[in-house]
């Protein structure tokens, strides 16, 4: 699954620019806090740096001190900084986990300080990308096969001669380093940065016709704005990926899930029966994410705003938390 390395990111305009600034290092830091009552308590979220994650995060944050009385307080962190946060207690839940089998096994399997709260709804894709227009001038560079037939035009000042292959924020789960090794592949892995930066590089690339392939992902708002075009690599088998150093094949299917501290789901809280109970679609978290990183909208305004347009949705995820409407 997702490894040692991560790639997704947070990049959100103007709007959500706080959010990845907070991020800074890794560490846990408050970010805000929704005053309630004590009928709930504190309740602590990690906010992992992509936008789709804030909006997991400001959904169930709203419903949750607006219906339930808890003191929110979202944690911009790292995500395996977030595991470190739940085992420890300084941090009650992630609510979209990527895999981590390496952390599962610690935190999960041997600790037993952090427990899986079930699926998000969301199904996850990592992959390599090129912008539209590369795929139509050169529709074979879809097959990893070919790719070292155009490595040369993807050639930049810090490929070392080789082609680039742009990654994400250093954080985010990604194989590629193993994977252009382990398929012979003519090129350099370079760390590209936020989001943000991904995003603003595919626009550059798709204006000004210019080569890129880099690492993306879904759920993800921007393919509402590009259709971005997935390279084709060794097809995902069950396995495949077991050894980090040996991978050679494509990033598997993620089922996303939630997590939350031991001590968080034995305290009875209300707030952990709403993070079991919540679910949506990939389309529920890109409009979300449409809204704070294209639209502008604070990540509070956009999830009101869903909130409000999804009445039937919400009283799902509030059945057993004792929440009036």
């Amino acid at each position: 699954m997702r490894r040692t390395t991560q790639v997704r990111l947070f990049g959100v305009v103007a709007a959500a620019a706080l959010l990845l600034t907070a991020c800074g290092g890794g560490g846990i830091k408050n970010n805000t806090t929704a005053g309630g009552t004590k009928a709930c308590g504190n309740f602590n979220i990690a906010v992992n740096p992509w936008t789709g994650y804030v909006s997991d995060a400001y959904v169930v944050g709203d419903l949750a001190a607006s219906k339930l009385g808890c003191n929110v307080s979202y944690k911009n962190v790292k995500e395996e900084v977030g595991w470190q946060g739940m085992s420890s207690g300084t941090i009650d839940t992630i609510l979209e986990n990527w895999g981590h089998a390496d952390l599962v096994k610690k935190y999960i399997t041997d600790q037993k300080t952090v427990v899986d709260a079930g699926q998000t709804g969301n199904e996850g894709i990592i992959g390599w990308y090129v912008p539209p227009w590369m795929a139509q001038k050169y529709p074979d560079i879809t097959n990893w096969k070919n790719l070292n037939k155009y490595a040369s035009m993807f050639k930049t000042s810090e490929s070392g001669g080789k082609g680039q292959l742009l990654d994400g924020d250093p954080s985010y789960v990604t194989n590629d380093e193993a994977l252009v090794k382990n398929l012979n592949l003519n090129y350099q892995v370079v760390v590209g940065g936020s989001e943000a930066a991904l995003i603003q590089s595919f626009r550059s690339a798709e204006k000004n016709k210019t080569p890129l392939l880099a690492y993306f992902y879904e759920p993800q708002w921007f393919f509402s704005e590009m259709k971005l075009v997935k390279v084709n690599l060794p097809k995902y088998t069950p396995g495949c990926d077991s050894d980090p150093a040996k991978v050679a094949c494509d990033y598997p299917p993620y089922h996303l899930n939630k997590l939350i501290s031991k001590k968080f789901d034995d305290s009875g809280s209300p707030a952990a029966t709403l993070v079991k109970n919540f679910n949506w679609t990939n389309d529920d978290q890109n409009l979300v994410s449409q809204y704070i990183a294209k639209d502008g909208m604070k990540p509070a305004d956009a999830a009101q705003k869903w909130i409000d347009a999804n009445p039937d949705k919400v009283a799902a995820w509030l059945q057993g938390t004792g929440a009036t409407s």
